[in-house]
């Protein structure tokens, strides 16, 4: 059976002002033909398909064209909801939708109900396991701890159970939305730690054939069975040299993964990051080739020069964003806070500032009260979009 695995739409997104909309119709209209052309079997999107709990209706427009000619082209599309999506609004209308091979996997009470496709070597089990946030999920799925890795065990304790229940020899796909170890992040992706700890190992989802991941905005092989789809557009400059990319995945008959072909997404323009003094930056005959580019440029010029940006866009017509870092010894404490800051996750900022305020850094009751207050602030955002949003 042939999947193609996609995830991280995040329809209604800009980048830099920079509206996208454009772009993710290309894509979308890219990712119809090649499920018509490939034959493909059916279509998993691992989550995040919208950019925000309340899309822009631009976006509602766009996705539901997508599913429309999904279900005219006859190909079963199974789609989970991510920690962008509202689960409720996604999933509306879930019931008719699967009538016309639609599944929406909202819902964390569904995760043990798999959608059943099958070819001529017999059955396939999907499962669609939407983004779980361990604070509101963890008593309805049982989960023994707080965090990730047990709610996700326990979405997978129900996939397994009802897997043993099905005849010999049938294969099994799992999508999930998650961080899960080994991948590597970009800065486009929102935090979902908890209590400290994001990743799941990728044993969690030990017994099944294939998982489909969302998140990561890097296409991803963690194992042959267990891959990240990535974003199919770049959302942020980190993301520059990333191949934007869909999985194209034969499943054989004995659940092996038997080919992984990555089918390139459209680029509506490609990304560069240019550092150096601004005369240089003008200057420098290598960086023609960046002239049609969407460009970062970090100014290393000791004073900030005159027009910067007005400059830049004379050679670099697609300039979206401007970044100071006069290069200064290692030792010079009027580095640029940004700099400072850079790759640093928010808990992490936090305690340097405790740290720096007083002179000493968090002990373990600290450190739990501090991580307690960030997941009070992240539960009380996502118990807001799931209730009918701000």
């Amino acid at each position: 059976m042939r999947f193609l695995h996609t995830s991280d739409w995040h329809l209604g997104r800009s980048f830099h002002r920079v509206g996208l909309l454009d772009a993710q119709a290309a894509f979308l209209d890219h990712l119809v033909a090649t499920a018509r052309d490939r034959e493909v079997d059916a279509v998993l999107v691992a989550g995040d398909v919208y950019d925000r709990a309340v899309p822009p209706l631009p976006a509602v427009e766009l996705f539901d064209r997508a599913l429309h000619r999904l279900a005219e082209a006859g190909v079963p599309t199974v789609m989970i909801s991510g920690n962008h999506d509202s689960a409720r609004r996604l999933g509306v209308g879930a019931g008719l939708l699967g009538r016309a091979g639609i599944h929406l996997r909202t819902d964390p009470a569904g995760v043990g109900t798999p959608v059943v496709l099958t070819d001529a070597h017999g059955e396939v089990a999907l499962y669609g396991l939407p983004y779980l946030e361990p604070a509101l999920v963890r008593e309805q799925l049982g989960a023994a701890k707080s965090g990730h890795e047990a709610v996700l065990g326990a979405a997978m304790d129900r996939v397994r159970a009802d897997l043993a229940a099905r005849p010999a020899g049938t294969r099994s796909v799992v999508l999930a939305h998650a961080f899960v170890a080994g991948g590597a992040p970009s800065d486009s992706e929102r935090d979902i730690t908890v209590g400290g700890v994001s990743a799941v190992p990728a044993t969690v989802f030990d017994g099944v054939d294939y998982v489909a991941l969302g998140h990561l905005h890097g296409s991803q092989t963690l194992t042959p069975r267990v891959r990240y789809s990535g974003s199919p557009l770049a959302y942020s400059f980190s993301e520059a040299d990333h191949r934007k990319t869909m999985w194209l995945i034969d499943l054989g008959a004995d659940g092996d993964v038997t080919a992984a072909e990555r089918v390139d997404c459209p680029v509506p323009r490609p990304l560069a990051r240019l550092r150096g003094r601004l005369d240089d930056l003008l200057a420098d005959p290598a960086h023609d080739r960046h002239r049609d580019s969407w460009i970062e440029a970090t100014l290393t010029d000791a004073v900030r020069p005159r027009d910067p940006m007005a400059r830049l866009a004379e050679r670099f017509p697609y300039t979206l964003n401007l970044v100071f870092e006069p290069e200064r010894a290692d030792t010079d404490s009027l580095a640029s806070y940004a700099q400072r800051l850079r790759g640093r996750s928010d808990r992490q900022i936090a305690e340097d500032f405790v740290a720096h305020v007083r002179g000493g850094g968090l002990d373990t009751a600290e450190r739990t009260v501090l991580y307690g207050a960030f997941d009070d602030v992240r539960v009380e955002a996502a118990t807001t979009e799931r209730e009918g949003g701000r």
